[in-house]
C-alpha cells in the first residue's frame, strides 16, 4: 500500500488528525480552514433560503391584501374627496327611481366621481329610497355630502299634472306638497284673486285655465303661487296656439277652451282629436245636443261604472243630455293638441262618434242610423 493511506483505506485530509495529548491518549485535532469555509459557506446558503422564503412569503401577502388597500382608498377618496364643492347643478328625481338611478344621473352632473361608490356608501348606511323632487348640489361633492343632501329631502317638491284633470283633482296633488294644502289651493283657485286673460268676466273660476305640466314647489311658495304659476303657463301655451286669434269655428277664446276640455275627456287617441272637434262644432252649428257623457262624469266627480239612464235625467248646466250647447266652463285642463283640434276642427260631416277599439280609437259617422251600427259593433267587442 500506499503510504498516504492508513490502514483503513481513508485519506488523512479527510479527517481529522489525531494527536497524542499530554496525558499520552490520542484526541481529534482542530478543524481546518476547509471545514470552517465549507461550515460558513452553509450556514449563508441558509440564511439567503431563509431570506428568499421570507421575501416570497412577504410577496404573497402583498399580492393579496394590496387590492384592498387600494380599494379601500378609492372608496375612501370617493366617499370625502379632498377640496371643496363646485359649482351648483340641480337633478330632478323622478318618482320610482332607483339608488342606482340616482347614482349615475349624480356621477352624469359631476356631484360624485362613481356611481359605484355611492351605491356601495348608501348601502352600508342605509341610504334610500330617495324623495323626488328638485336637489339643488354642487359638484365635486362625495358621496358622502351627495347623501346628506339627498335625505335632507328636496329642495323643491315636482309637482306633475296631466292632462285631463279636474280643479279639485290639482288641488289634490299640490297639497300633496308637505307645506301646501289641497283647500287652500281650491279656494284661491275658485276665489278670482288669480285670473287668467282667457277668463271672461263674471267667471271666478279656474276650471279648465290651468296647464297640464311638471311644475317644482320649494318652501317659499305657497299655494297662491303655485296657482299663478300654472295659470301663467297656460296663457303662454294658449297664445303660443293661437287662442287670442279669431276662430273659423265661430267660438270666443273662453268657449274653444270649453270645447277642447270635451275633446281632451272624449278623445282616446291624437288622431280622433280634430274628429270629435268636428262632431262638436257640427252638432252646436245644428242646435243638436253635445250628449257627451264626460261633461256628466264632471258632475258626479268621476265615472267609475258607465253611466246609466238615471244620470243622463241629472238636473245640472253639464248636463249634455238635457241642456244644449256648450257646458258653462271648462271641464278639465287640455293638451295642446285638444286645444288646437278646437281651433281648427276636421272639415268633415260627422254627427256621431263611439269607441271602436281597446286603443282608444272612434268610430265616425254622419246619419244616426250608422252611428247604431258602430254602436252594434262595439257592444259585440264588449267595449260598451
Amino acid at each position: 500500500m500506499s503510504d498516504d493511506v492508513d490502514d483503513h483505506g481513508r485519506d488523512d485530509l479527510d479527517v481529522p488528525a489525531r494527536v497524542r495529548g499530554p496525558d499520552g491518549d490520542a484526541t481529534e485535532a482542530e478543524p481546518t480552514q476547509a471545514v470552517l469555509r465549507s461550515e460558513r459557506r452553509a450556514v449563508q446558503a441558509e440564511r439567503s433560503r431563509h431570506r428568499r422564503r421570507a421575501w416570497a412569503a412577504l410577496a404573497v401577502v402583498a399580492v393579496l391584501v394590496l387590492p384592498f388597500v387600494v380599494c379601500a382608498g378609492w372608496l375612501w377618496y370617493e366617499i370625502s374627496p379632498p377640496g371643496g364643492p363646485g359649482r351648483h347643478v340641480t337633478l330632478d328625481v323622478q318618482s320610482g327611481w332607483s339608488t342606482t338611478r340616482i347614482a349615475d344621473e349624480l356621477q352624469a352632473r359631476g356631484v360624485i366621481g362613481s356611481s359605484l361608490a355611492f351605491q356601495i356608501y348608501a348601502r352600508v348606511n342605509g341610504g334610500g329610497p330617495f324623495q323626488a323632487g328638485r336637489y339643488n348640489l354642487r359638484t365635486h361633492l362625495g358621496a358622502s355630502a351627495a347623501m346628506r343632501a339627498l335625505k335632507r329631502g328636496a329642495s323643491e317638491r315636482r309637482v306633475v299634472l296631466p292632462p285631463g284633470l279636474t280643479l279639485e283633482q290639482i288641488a289634490a296633488k299640490v297639497g300633496q306638497v308637505r307645506h301646501l294644502t289641497a283647500a287652500k289651493f281650491l279656494a284661491a283657485a275658485q276665489s278670482g284673486v288669480v285670473r287668467s286673460k282667457y277668463e271672461p268676466p263674471g267667471v271666478s273660476s279656474l276650471e279648465g285655465l290651468t296647464s297640464p305640466d311638471t311644475y317644482f314647489v320649494d318652501e317659499k311658495d305657497d299655494e297662491t303661487a303655485v296657482l299663478r304659476r300654472i295659470v301663467a303657463r297656460f296663457d303662454q301655451q294658449a297664445d303660443a296656439a293661437g287662442l287670442a286669434t279669431q276662430s273659423p269655428t265661430g267660438l270666443s277664446a273662453y268657449q274653444t277652451v270649453i270645447a277642447a276640455s270635451l275633446i281632451q275627456t272624449e278623445a282616446g287617441v291624437d288622431e280622433d282629436r280634430p274628429l270629435i272637434a268636428a262632431v262638436i262644432i257640427n252638432r252646436l252649428r245644428d242646435g243638436t245636443m253635445l250628449q257627451i257623457d264626460s261633461t256628466l262624469c264632471f258632475v258626479k266627480g268621476g265615472c267609475s261604472e258607465p253611466l246609466t239612464n238615471a244620470d243622463k235625467q241629472l238636473a245640472s248646466p253639464y248636463n249634455t243630455y238635457l241642456v244644449k250647447g256648450l257646458p258653462p266652463t271648462p271641464i278639465a285642463t287640455m293638451s295642446t293638441a285638444s286645444l288646437k283640434a278646437a281651433l281648427a276642427p276636421a272639415s268633415v260631416p260627422y254627427r256621431f262618434y263611439v269607441i271602436a277599439d281597446r286603443s282608444g280609437k272612434h268610430a265616425f259617422a254622419i246619419t244616426y242610423e250608422e252611428h247604431l251600427q258602430n254602436v252594434a259593433a262595439a257592444r259585440a267587442k264588449g267595449l260598451l
